[in-house]
């Protein structure tokens, strides 16, 4: 009899063991978040490229106007002549996917900056007549099932040979412009 009150004083003082040692007060932790933008048929803002200049490669939304580029056209040059300015009128489109069923009373509002320091304006609509810009920011309103077409200005006065290189930031929200 002694031997079993022994045991069971065993096993409930390693269940308290056990037990207390799974009690934890402090928990502390690193979490990094990676999100990688990928080349998608189904996002919520569409970047279709319309003039062979522009592409979409892993990801990116690339203008190139240089030899490199693989969707050069056949009669196309090696770049940009030095003091001349060129306009580009739809080369490429944003589109406004953000809401199924063809909803077209939720706008989103877009916002396109270019930064670098070169001479480059980007504008929404035709050139004769854009909605917004030209400028190196320009801000306006995509309505559902209503594309709006980007181009773009280069401005090459009194600049050198070489490579030519600007970043495009675009920033989207749901939502008109105000």
């Amino acid at each position: 009899m002694n031997k079993l009150i022994g045991l069971a004083l065993l096993l409930v003082g390693m269940m308290l063991a056990v037990g207390a040692g799974a009690n934890f007060r402090y928990y502390e932790a690193d979490r990094d978040i990676t999100v990688a933008i990928v080349a998608d048929d189904n996002e919520l803002i569409d970047l279709t490229p319309v003039q062979p200049y522009a592409r979409l490669s892993n990801g990116k939304l690339y203008i190139d106007i240089s030899e490199y580029n693989p969707n050069r056209p056949a009669w196309g040059g090696l770049g940009l002549s030095p003091n001349t300015t060129y306009v580009f009128e739809e080369m490429f489109n944003v589109s406004n996917d953000l809401w199924e069923n063809n909803q077209t009373d939720y706008p989103i509002c877009v916002t396109l900056s270019v930064s670098g320091s070169y001479d480059v304006e980007v504008f929404a609509g035709d050139y004769s007549s854009p909605s917004a810009g030209p400028a190196a920011s320009i801000t306006f309103t995509v309505y559902h099932g209503s594309p709006v077409p980007i181009g773009f200005i280069f401005d090459n006065t009194n600049m050198a040979l070489g490579t030519y290189q600007t970043q495009l930031q675009i920033h989207a929200i749901a939502g008109a412009c105000p």
